[in-house]
């Protein structure tokens, strides 16, 4: 069972002054902050010298993996006050006063804009390895030593425990996860190994900045920044990162206007189409590098002549894209006939891949492998264009407008043979749940595996059906999808994203979820919010 290092910091009041670069508010505190504050704790409780079990301890904490946080919700102020501190950075009043200059302390206005919290507590939670022993006793003693975390007013309490990864995920709060530099991450500093050292090294050059020259005038040095420190990016595990995308419009072959394509049955050939077409520009580009081009542009993963390997959900994808037009009196948003299409890559970062395919697919011709004619011609679209932002923007609902592949079958047990052969109402209602349950669980495995997170998939609300969620869908049966994936059962999905505390979710897209998704499979479209 996998178990943490929690240390804990309740604040006293409900706000907090924290600022990180740039003046900007900083929520949740930076496990830097903290690690500073152990450090400040453990000097304090050492009056004399810093000793050697809070240095060892804080050594193995630094060399740590970056933490979870789990935090209180906390709300920038919209007002702000102001305050008249004395000027610390100067250092004037200091330098007079070693020359035995009587001299004024300076006050400079300071603008102050807390963050309100709905809650006191904030967990950093440390990974700990199987059987690892943490130096506990030390770090729950510098953590009780605490007094404040961010600015002298904010008061804190502190302490250190270690609890499992059930009690972690029961933690009230919002869980922040750290992953690395990317679109929507809040950046936050976080300690490495020479933390510490670089910490007492500014001390020292603190208690020693005003000095002696070789003439025996005294000087002033400046006392130089903490550097040895990581910035790392974290999210909610509520938060999904913004895609990068390039989008085209289709166009006939004399670009003389749109050329539509029919959702259900042609949707594989334009994803195909687009896909021969990526690799054609791809292989001009990179002709030396096949790998890139097998992996990246084509999902490939094996060598020459092995079984099918599959490389994960850093490859392009190739999404045909249906237009959801007003139609009739009452304006209904109907899915209609493929006129655009997007590349994207269903994982974090790659904004150097997609922004290649924008500048290097415009003007490309798609051309059908059977016919050997070009179908149409790709024209380069801006992300804020009406249709492109149907499957963009966020929203807490969403619904699909291509059907979902599940990642499995949904009746290994034959429950809808059970209905037919047996009348009996107590068994058809007992498989039947049987049958939701399976179907069910299919739908928010096939969202883990799309890279949302554990909260979102626990929580999210599920519809399916065989008829679409949307005026204009057809059977989910009818859609056209790769031989290999005939045998899986496949569904129109509605999703309601909430969190731990069944509140709405705003999710960005685009979203596309199940077994064929890097072609267009499980394509979903926002749907509670009108455009």
């Amino acid at each position: 069972m996998s178990s943490y290092l929690c240390l804990v910091v309740r604040f006293l009041q409900p706000y907090y002054h924290g600022r990180a670069d740039g003046g900007a508010p900083e929520w949740p505190p930076s496990p830097l902050r903290l690690f500073q504050a152990l450090v400040a704790a453990a000097g304090h409780r050492q009056e004399t010298r810093f000793d050697d079990r809070a240095a060892t301890a804080l050594r193995w904490l630094e060399s740590q993996s970056c933490p979870l946080v789990v935090a209180p919700v906390g709300i920038p102020s919209e007002s702000k006050y102001r305050l008249y501190v004395p000027d610390n950075v100067a250092d004037t009043a200091a330098k007079s006063w070693s020359n035995g200059r009587e001299a004024g302390i300076v006050r400079i206005d300071k603008d102050v804009r807390p963050v309100y919290l709905k809650g006191d507590a904030v967990h950093y939670l440390y990974p700990l390895a199987p059987q690892e022993e943490p130096p506990l006793e030390t770090l729950r003693a510098m953590s009780q030593s605490i007094t404040h975390l961010g600015w002298g007013i904010d008061m804190a309490a502190g302490n250190a425990i270690v609890c499992s990864e059930e009690e972690a995920a029961e933690l009230h709060g919002e869980h922040w996860l750290p992953v690395g530099a990317g679109d929507g991450s809040t950046m936050l500093r976080v300690a490495t190994e020479g933390t510490l050292d670089d910490l007492i090294h500014r001390y020292q050059a603190f208690l020693n900045r005003i000095g002696r020259d070789a003439k025996g005038n005294e000087s002033f040095h400046p006392v130089p920044p903490l550097s040895a420190f990581r910035v790392i990016g974290y999210r909610r595990a509520t938060d999904s990162p913004k895609r990068p995308i390039a989008a085209f419009s289709l166009l006939k072959p004399d670009a003389s206007r749109y050329r539509a394509f029919d959702t259900a049955r042609k949707g594989l050939t334009v994803a195909g189409m687009m896909r021969c077409a990526v690799k054609r520009a791809a292989k001009q580009a990179r002709p030396e590098d096949a790998k890139w081009v097998d992996a990246f542009v084509l999902g490939h993963g094996e060598g020459p002549g092995e079984p099918h390997r599959p490389v994960g959900p850093k490859r392009f994808a190739y999404l045909p894209l249906p237009s959801i037009e007003f139609r009739g009196e009452g304006h209904a948003n109907v899915v209609g006939a493929i006129r655009r299409v997007l590349v994207t890559v269903l994982a974090d970062g790659h904004q150097r891949e997609i922004a290649w395919a924008g500048q290097a697919m415009s003007g490309t011709e798609l051309i059908d492998k059977q016919q050997e004619q070009p179908q149409a011609i790709l024209s380069r679209l801006p992300n804020n264009d009406r249709q492109i932002q149907r499957y963009l923007r966020p929203s807490s609902t969403w619904a699909t407008v291509t059907p979902m592949v599940l990642p499995g079958y949904d009746d290994c047990r034959r429950y809808r043979r059970r209905l037919k052969d047996n009348s009996d109402a107590d068994n058809q209602k007992r498989w039947l749940g049987k049958l939701h349950e399976r179907i069910e669980s299919l739908i928010r495995k096939a969202i883990g595996q799309a890279g949302f997170s554990d909260v979102l998939e626990q929580h999210a609300i599920i519809e399916w059906r065989a008829t679409g969620f949307w005026p204009g869908n057809e059977l989910a049966s009818r859609y056209g999808v790769p031989d290999h994936l005939q045998k899986f059962p496949r569904y129109h999905v509605r999703i309601q994203w909430r969190d731990a505390n069944d509140q709405p979710v705003q999710v960005p897209g685009p979203l596309c979820i199940g077994g064929g998704r890097f072609y267009g499979l499980g394509l979903f479209s926002a749907q509670d919010e009108k455009p």
